[in-house]
């Protein structure tokens, strides 16, 4: 009889926290970040070389073929994340991008122009003419201060310029909490994965400036890194410039988590190139975004974006992300990345019900 009574209390106690943590609701955002494969406009900017991007090599139906552009990429930005949070993302990082006007036509689609987002975005010194941007929703995020930060570096044969994409940081305000993300897109691996490591190198010490000039400031500062790195997770400019680490548990005072270090190594990348997959998009994000009191945004999830429509159905690049531009045209596709993302998720305070008190 006793220990049927023991047992009772037990299965009660159990069934009890079951209850109360079904009980518990939370808040949930998507951070997103995609590379939107040379979004430019159909004018030339004689102080651009932007006469060698895809859609200016297009003889006719420029327009058309630029509205069908920006369409595509305002049906994926309104699609990342919305089987979960039921909302397009609150945060996302773009690149290739040529201009603002470039990225107000793709907000002002009919897909997103309700969910009014800002764009904070800087001209670049970039040779091709493409630039990185940030798009925030305004209802969520409020933007305190915004600068952009030049990544010079030289040949190492010629000693000349290379003029690349600076890098964007942006803090503010998430729901009252503040936070900051850095947008990226470091060099090219044109010439050769060794021959240009130098380039992501240098854009890696960049990027961990920016984040320990932020911690100097607040240690507990949470932190996004994202972008198109041109280098995987295993790479030496984020293993050993960004100090990145694989696992949660591992993840000590001021140090960055990569969650997408499991992820490359299963196997999985966000673009495609001779049957080879690398996995150059990612978010990273400091210690603070670790922690389990759910009090405040922590993270949750991140994955790749990569619906059946973002990949390409039929012949000799089937499963390879369903790109716009190939045999210099207008593919009718999306972008030769799959977009990535995470999910921040906070903790709803329950609301006690009232109860009338009888007194005596």
């Amino acid at each position: 009889m006793i220990k049927l009574l023991k047992f009772c209390l037990v299965f009660v106690m159990i069934h009890s926290s079951v209850k109360a943590q079904e009980q518990k609701k939370f808040k949930i955002h998507t951070f997103a970040f995609y590379n939107l494969e040379n979004l430019f406009d159909t004018i030339n900017d004689p102080y651009k070389f932007d006469e060698s991007s895809p859609i200016m090599e297009l003889k006719t139906n420029r327009h058309e073929v630029y509205q069908k552009k920006v369409k595509n990429m305002a049906r994926v930005l309104a699609d990342i994340g919305k089987d979960v949070s039921n909302n397009a993302p609150a945060i996302i990082g773009i690149s290739e991008v040529e201009n603002q006007e470039v990225v107000e036509d793709v907000i002002n689609d009919s897909v997103l122009r309700d969910i009014n987002y800002g764009i904070i975005h800087y001209h670049s010194p970039d040779a091709r003419g493409i630039d990185v941007a940030l798009l925030y929703q305004k209802e969520f995020f409020s933007p305190t201060s915004t600068s952009s930060h030049e990544l010079k570096i030289y040949d190492n044969i010629t000693r000349k310029r290379v003029y690349t994409r600076d890098q964007l940081l942006v803090s503010g305000y998430l729901e009252g909490e503040l936070m900051h993300f850095i947008v990226n897109h470091w060099p090219s691996r044109s010439g050769g994965e060794a021959k240009s490591q130098y380039n992501r190198i240098a854009a890696a010490k960049l990027s961990k400036y920016l984040v320990d000039s932020l911690q100097v400031i607040d240690p507990y500062a949470k932190i996004f890194i994202m972008g198109d790195f041109n280098d995987n997770p295993n790479n030496t400019s984020i293993k050993k410039v960004l100090k990145t680490q694989k696992e949660k548990n591992n993840v000590d005072f001021k140090d960055i988590y990569n969650p997408y270090e499991n992820v490359f190594k299963a196997g999985l990348g966000t673009t495609a190139y001779r049957d080879a997959w690398s996995l150059f998009d990612q978010i990273m994000f400091t210690k603070p975004l670790l922690e389990k009191d759910y009090t405040s945004f922590q993270f949750y999830k991140a994955g790749i974006f990569n619906k059946d429509y973002l990949i390409t159905a039929k012949g000799t690049y089937k499963g390879y992300p369903f790109r716009s531009w190939s045999n210099g045209g207008f593919s009718g596709g999306f972008s030769d990345h799959f977009p990535v993302y995470i999910y921040v998720i906070k903790e709803i305070p329950a609301v006690p019900s009232s109860h009338s008190q009888e007194t005596n």
